[in-house]
């Protein structure tokens, strides 16, 4: 140990060994830690989860040493066993059992001591076992050790990071890794999420990715057989009777196992990755994403689709999957995808039932592993930036009575995606009146000075959720002198780009990543009926792209409106180095200005706008799927 210790603990050491065998898989986690600070006393609350069918934990020892006398824990106190039902709030059912002990009279500068195995046996992976051995990214100083091991013929496929492969020793059926003081991990700034794949190592005995999905698919295939007396039978009867052409069977069907069966994770009796079976998930009438997909199959097949179940990474984790060993596990999703009147379509029974069938998942994935009798691969979906904003504001600001007379206001948010959904769950479930109240409440402030109506609904064509707000407030209008005025337009300007830099020792050559996004702003500001168009002018438009993003911003004065839309979307999400270097020249050239708009009553400023055609808030829809917000995106709003 160090002479002189600093930070909140020291890590004498710790192993953590990862053993492969006949009976599955077997953890040792070994520590002795010294506590620095208060705030450490915290690791003395210790913890053990595991899934009782694959064995009881084993508790080597705890003990806690003080002044070189060393004091047994378990002498005296004993872990309390906790059944983990609780998370039901949560929408969990996983039968987990978890042991807790907190460690008596543990203080500053004692050192905690803790051994411990755990043991994994998931019934379906069978005798395919895989994970990953990795060090964290940012260790406290001191000793760490990592291995896996495997009985005779149970070696796995291997790989690892070239940081790991510098310090492995290999021995006749194990490897390790041995650290002293490792350092912070320091992946390349802005990189893309494979850039960050440091001090890992993978391990799985699947051959390949079409062996994982050889070995999941007759999991699917069994849950969504049906019983020969199955009532989901009925169901898809009544759906085929309902319904003439499939993709509004399939829209019935999706929307069936969304609305009627709600969502509660179950991971009891090994299914962690075992789907519960259709009749089970619709006589319950709950399931997870395992279960809903079998029973959207079951109803599918009946109603003469093909459909097949597809396993993915709801968390955007995915980027560089196809350099990864097949490891079952670096999913955490399955929907399923149909071919319907030769188009494909994506359908997920956990989400909410106004998510129709869909040409594109709702989440960003990047690649998907179809489960299939033949086996599949790993396949790459194709990005390509939206039409549509994920996030649309529009703003109407009527001030015809006057300068300084209060402005009529029409606020509108339209959202779509993940966060479209979220709003639906969370409006439809407030009375129209507690959503006045609410929004009455808490937007009452620099634009809005009284709030008459608040009404939302949810689009399904577009897949927007709508929020409008209505009411009264003030333009905070400049006083230029002389009678001039000016007002910069909520939502107008952009802050500039950020240098895309790295520090020494990061890969320079490296892309840089920016996530894909796609929002605009529009406002229309009908002006004081005592002016002329001629007295206004307005900052210049732009349509400039820097680092894979459009930066878009145009303008138009008609029928005694100005105009002005704005936006930024993303239509490159990795670009290269060398591209990044260019545009960082580009930057201090970058036209951050607000969107201000001038009124001179001497009419002497150049007008607004360079000929430009901006449709206002009120006279086109802005909930179709290819608006004015971005370069080549122009449709005639006349």
């Amino acid at each position: 140990m160090p002479e002189t210790l600093s930070g909140p603990l020291f890590v004498r050491r710790q192993d953590l060994q990862i053993h492969l065998g006949d009976r599955g898989l077997a953890q040792y986690v070994g520590y002795r830690i010294k506590i620095l600070h208060s705030n450490t006393l915290q690791v003395g609350n210790l913890s053990i989860a595991w899934n009782p069918t694959a064995g009881a934990p084993i508790v080597h020892e705890i003990r806690v040493l003080r002044e070189g006398q060393a004091t047994d824990v378990l002498k005296n106190a004993s872990f309390e066993i906790l059944r983990r039902e609780d998370q039901l709030e949560a929408a969990r059912l996983d039968g987990t059992l978890t042991a807790v002990l907190r460690v008596p009279d543990l203080r500053v500068g004692d050192e905690l001591e803790v051994a411990l195995t755990t043991f994994g046996n998931d019934p379906a992976l069978g005798r395919n076992e895989s994970g990953l051995l990795l060090l964290t990214s940012a260790p406290a100083p001191g000793r760490y050790r990592l291995g896996l091991s495997w009985d005779q013929g149970q070696q796995p496929n291997i790989k690892m990071t070239p940081d790991m492969t510098a310090t492995m020793v290999k021995g006749e059926r194990r490897i390790d890794f041995r650290f002293d003081n490792p350092g912070a991990l320091s992946p390349p700034k802005d990189a893309p999420m494979r850039y960050q794949w440091q001090r890992v190592v993978e391990y799985s005995d699947f051959r390949d990715w079409a062996a994982v999905s050889r070995h999941f698919a007759p999991l699917y295939s069994k849950a969504a057989t049906l019983a020969p007396a199955s009532p989901v039978k009925i169901e898809a009867k009544r759906i085929a009777a309902a319904h003439a052409r499939p993709i509004d069977r399939a829209a019935a069907a999706l929307r069936l196992v969304q609305q009627d069966v709600r969502y509660i994770y179950v991971g009891l009796n090994g299914g962690n990755l075992i789907p519960a079976s259709a009749d089970e998930s619709w006589q319950r009438r709950y399931g997870d994403c395992k279960g809903k997909t079998a029973l959207l199959l079951a109803l599918l097949a009946e109603l003469g689709i093909d459909a097949e179940p597809v396993l993915v990474n709801s968390g955007g984790n995915d980027d560089g999957l196809d350099q990864r060993l097949p490891i079952p596990q670096l999913f955490d999703h399955v929907l399923v995808r149909a071919r319907i009147d030769g188009a494909t379509y994506w359908l997920d029974g956990t989400l909410p039932p106004v998510a129709p069938p869909s040409a594109r998942p709702v989440f960003p994935f990047n690649w998907v592993l179809p489960l299939t009798a033949r086996g599949s691969t790993i396949e790459k979906l194709a990005w390509q930036p939206p039409t549509a904003p994920d996030d649309l504001s529009l703003l109407e600001i009527d001030a015809r009575a006057g300068f300084d007379a209060p402005a009529r206001i029409i606020s509108t948010k339209i959202v779509r995606g993940l966060e479209g959904l979220q709003q639906h769950e969370q409006f439809s479930a407030v009375t129209p009146a507690q959503l006045l109240e609410v929004f009455r409440q808490r937007a009452i402030g620099d634009l809005w000075q009284a709030i008459d109506d608040v009404t939302w609904r949810y689009d399904q064509t577009s897949g927007a959720s709508i929020l409008t707000i209505t009411g009264t407030g003030m333009v905070n209008w400049d006083d230029d002198g002389n009678g001039a005025r000016s007002f910069a337009l909520p939502g107008g300007g952009f802050n500039p780009p950020e240098r895309r830099v790295r520090g020494p020792g990061q890969d320079k050559d490296a892309p840089f990543y920016a996530k894909p996004e796609y929002d605009c702003s529009v406002t229309t500001v009908r002006l004081p009926s005592a002016t002329q168009p001629r007295q206004w002018s307005s900052k210049p438009g732009f349509d400039t792209r820097m680092f894979g993003r459009n930066y878009y911003r145009a303008w138009e004065l008609r029928d005694g409106a100005i105009r002005m839309v704005r936006g930024s979307r993303v239509e490159q999400p990795e670009i290269s180095a060398a591209a990044a270097q260019r545009d960082n020249a580009r930057i201090a050239a970058f036209d951050n200005s607000m969107g201000w708009i001038f009124y001179d009553p001497t009419g002497q400023e150049p007008g607004v706008g360079s000929g430009e055609s901006v449709p206002a808030t009120y006279d086109f829809d802005w909930t179709a799927s290819d608006v004015p917000c971005a370069s080549g995106v122009k449709p005639d709003a006349r």
